[in-house]
């Protein structure tokens, strides 16, 4: 869209998730270029030039577009196995399948994990990637690809491991890296495809995949290599009380101590699940501003526990949503994180005061945007913002009879999905993608998914 051209949006509320949680009951927006110009309550300004479109949203709710923090694009092709496992066993299962991944797999596992994300409101996706099989093509190629050609804002998390079983890790040791084959690929993704300008749509993290995959070196020098390229740095911690054991047996201390040890807390710093996590825990994410990826259906589904999200809130840590890979979250859809982030930490030792809506609603958006390092650019409507929002259609009857939009967004069912933006240019419509052909996916997917499950052998 050329930047004097504008779309104005009236007649919906709008709950900016500003400073301030500023709300409109009936407002507008104007988007001109990638760039929100305005908004406020009532109707759009008279005597605008070059609008390009006028969108009535009577009945809709805008809100920032969600943010993603956290998942595994690749384990679209493996959902529905394991069901019945905790995290370790979970991982032992799937891992021997996980290693026989290929670019073309890859490629439709990521459009896969996208398209499922985008249509329900997801505007910024990262992806955790860190199982890199020997000559399997170039993955991070594939999936960046992917998330270009769908049109959403994206960080790749480019992970490596080099703890395989030989080492006391859980990976086959066919599936792992060496410490110098993950530091150099890591490093020329980051060349290749960080971009550090403003707007950018693709941004690369470094991202050792979890203390129990990752030797000691590894953690050490990437973080090293981060601050030196000037990116973030992604992890798994304190996901399991097996993991805790484990790093007290092989570390001597704690998940958070050994982190602290290895330069992995900072406010470049963000860690997907958290779910046991002390005082003095909570205390060290707080003082250093390092972040956290809360993802509530993948600690049910495996069993990992309640994270305690309203210490860590009130304590001033960063937080923000993440679906999970999808062999540990099947739906594969952010916006249904906001209702089961609130209902599962009220099953904590806060009950009903752990969450609001409103909290819920910041975590999928602001807090996502801040994990990530992108604040300032968007999580929040507000003039001069990156034009990331979504149109909410609340008037049909899975939430007209509530009176408070955001609250029906939040404890309501799924809410469709009218207009999704991302730099102002649309790419859901109700609630289909406009930038793919979702059931030519589908069908790779399934594809790609049979072929994996028979190249390991399970077909």
């Amino acid at each position: 869209m050329a930047a004097d051209r504008r779309t104005v949006i009236e007649n919906c509320a709008i709950a900016t998730v500003d400073a301030h949680d500023t709300e409109h009951a009936t407002g507008h927006l104007v988007l001109a270029g990638d760039r929100i110009e305005s908004l406020g309550p009532g109707p759009a300004p008279e005597g605008l030039e070059n609008v390009a479109r006028r969108i009535d949203a009577t009945g809709h709710l805008a809100t920032p577009g969600l943010v993603n923090t956290h998942h595994h694009f690749y384990q679209w092709l493996t959902r529905g196995l394991a069901t019945d496992h905790n995290l370790f066993d979970w991982l032992v299962a799937l891992y021997p399948t996980w290693a026989r991944i290929d670019e073309a797999m890859v490629h439709a596992a990521a459009q896969g994990s996208l398209a499922m994300m985008a249509r329900g409101g997801v505007t910024t996706a990262m992806d955790h990637h860190y199982v890199f099989p020997r000559g399997s093509g170039d993955l991070s190629e594939a999936i960046i690809t992917a998330a270009r050609d769908m049109g959403v804002r994206f960080t790749l998390a480019r992970g490596s491991m080099d703890r395989g079983e030989s080492d006391g890790g859980l990976p086959p040791d066919f599936a792992v890296e060496t410490l110098d084959d993950a530091l150099a690929a890591t490093e020329e993704t980051v060349r290749r495809h960080h971009d550090t300008s403003p707007g950018a749509m693709t941004q690369v993290a470094v991202a050792p995949c979890s203390p129990f995959s990752v030797s000691t070196e590894l953690m050490r020098q990437g973080a090293e290599l981060a601050r030196r390229l000037g990116v973030r740095l992604h992890t798994h911690g304190s996901e399991t009380v097996e993991e805790e054991k484990f790093c007290h047996e092989l570390f001597g201390m704690g998940p958070t101590d050994y982190f602290a040890s290895t330069g992995w807390l900072g406010d470049d710093v963000w860690m997907a699940h958290c779910v046991h996590m002390n005082d003095s825990d909570i205390a060290a994410f707080a003082r250093t501003g390092t972040g956290v990826a809360h993802c509530p259906s993948s600690n049910a589904r495996l069993a990992a526990g309640i994270a305690r999200v309203p210490d860590m809130l009130a304590a001033g840590v960063p937080v923000g949503l993440g679906v999970d890979g999808t062999a540990s979250n099947e739906s594969g859809e952010l916006h249904t994180e906001l209702r089961n982030a609130l209902l599962i930490n009220r099953l904590g030792a806060h009950r009903e005061k752990a969450l609001t809506a409103r909290q819920a609603l910041r975590l999928g958006t602001h807090g996502g945007a801040r994990v990530l390092g992108r604040a300032d650019e968007i999580g929040s409507l507000e003039p001069g913002k990156l034009a990331d929002l979504v149109l909410w259609r609340m008037d049909t009857l899975a939430h007209a009879s509530v009176a408070d939009p955001v609250t029906a967004l939040v404890f309501g069912a799924a809410a469709p999905v009218t207009a999704s933006f991302v730099n102002g240019r649309q790419i859901v419509e109700n609630d289909r993608l406009l930038t793919a052909d979702e059931d030519a996916i589908a069908r790779t997917t399934r594809a790609e998914a049979r072929r994996l499950a028979r190249v390991a052998g399970h077909a």
